[in-house]
């Protein structure tokens, strides 16, 4: 059965399309007019395995945010229903990635209850064109519309660069082991049989 997701998100200040495969290899196209965040896209979703295609225009004469809200929408948007009824997967996923100096811990569970806990604290430099305080928008986003709950903490901290690169690895490797398919059983994994 295929996990695929697609959404087309199209409003007055941004233009989004996104397709999703949970049973990819991590093949990733990403332009968003955010480098670095086409960057950190590409390296969360190439741990995570799932390929991931995304075009993006926003309002970037005013500033990164809407951009990184509304991909956080789409994908949310893509990746629920990707999932269909969640029926087989592990739900939860864990991970504990080192970036160099930096280490990022993330705890994910795919539970139908939103819910962001973002303990990151780095400079707020811009990289870019890439404002940092955009990542939180974006996972805050995904989380709201894909009923995640997420807990993401950047427990030691370095560089900007590094600091944001291993949260959103961190993330993937959660991201793959929740949508992984337990092969033990085709139940939802919920005592509440939904989710």
């Amino acid at each position: 059965m295929s996990r695929k997701g697609r959404c087309e998100r199209k409003t007055r200040e941004t233009d989004i399309r996104v397709e999703l495969d949970l049973d990819g290899s991590g093949s990733t196209a990403v332009s968003t007019g955010l480098p670095f965040f086409d960057h950190m896209l590409d390296l969360m979703f190439r741990h995570a395995f799932v390929d991931l295609d995304i075009e993006a225009r926003g309002d970037l004469d005013v500033d990164g945010h809407h951009t990184a809200e509304d991909t956080g929408i789409a994908i949310g948007k893509a990746l629920t229903q990707a999932l269909g009824d969640k029926r087989g997967i592990n739900r939860f996923g864990f991970s504990l990635v080192p970036m160099d100096e930096c280490l990022s811990e993330v705890a994910l569970d795919i539970s139908g209850r939103p819910l962001l806990v973002y303990a990151v604290e780095l400079a707020q430099e811009p990289l870019g064109n890439f404002d940092p305080a955009l990542a939180r928008d974006f996972f805050a986003a995904l989380v709201n519309e894909a009923g995640l709950t997420l807990h993401i903490t950047l427990k030691r901290a370095g560089g900007l660069h590094h600091g944001l690169e291993s949260v959103f690895k961190a993330v993937g490797r959660a991201i793959k082991m929740a949508v992984e398919r337990d092969p033990r059983s085709d139940d939802i994994p919920s005592t509440k049989g939904t989710l």
